[in-house]
């Protein structure tokens, strides 16, 4: 089975989003993304990145699709086309059934869902939800979409130091699922 994580930024109060935006722009934060969403083990692997319509639509164009990882996006709309490349799934059911296909199990090494709410809620259920990768930013903005509660079924494993960028302090840290529990 192919590893599934989550990778989010939220501040103090689980939020993530405003008016489909990214309410902070953190140099760092985007640089970690990169990092943990690109790098595999294996050279002759790539990871997935599964996002939400919403979250692809927000990404600028110039980074669409992102670059060196698999896109995939949710989306029930058939007659959306997305560029050569992009895949395009109608269900978090569907996403693991292509990864795990005899075609691409090959050549994925891990599943990152990307954004947004609905697809962090429906994926955090998820028993292959192994590892969640949270940009802790310390500050609240005032988010109309959030990331669903955690801390039941994840604890802590590793946290980096603060870093501060303007005004804005933030840290990354990784959680893993806790033994034989779902959320």
């Amino acid at each position: 089975m192919i590893p599934l994580n989550i990778v989010v930024a939220l501040d103090t109060k689980n939020g993530i989003g405003k008016d489909g935006e990214l309410p902070w722009d953190l140099t760092g934060d985007l640089k970690h993304f990169r990092e943990v969403t690109s790098t595999t083990r294996s050279p002759k692997k790539k990871n997935v990145v599964v996002m939400g319509r919403k979250t692809w639509d927000s990404i600028p164009g110039e980074y669409r699709p992102l670059p060196e990882r698999t896109n995939v996006v949710l989306t029930k709309n058939i007659g959306v086309r997305f560029p050569e490349g992009v895949l395009k799934a109608d269900s978090f059911d569907q996403v693991m059934k292509m990864a795990n296909n005899d075609k691409l199990k090959n050549i994925i090494e891990t599943i990152f869902v990307i954004g947004g709410q609905q697809v962090y809620e429906e994926a955090i259920k998820y028993p292959e939800c192994e590892k969640l990768y949270i940009t802790h930013v310390h500050n609240t903005f005032n988010c109309d979409t959030f990331f669903p509660s955690f801390n039941d079924a994840f604890k802590s494993v590793q946290a980096s130091e603060e870093h501060k960028e303007d005004l804005i302090t933030y840290h990354f840290e990784e959680y893993k699922r806790r033994n034989g529990e779902s959320s």
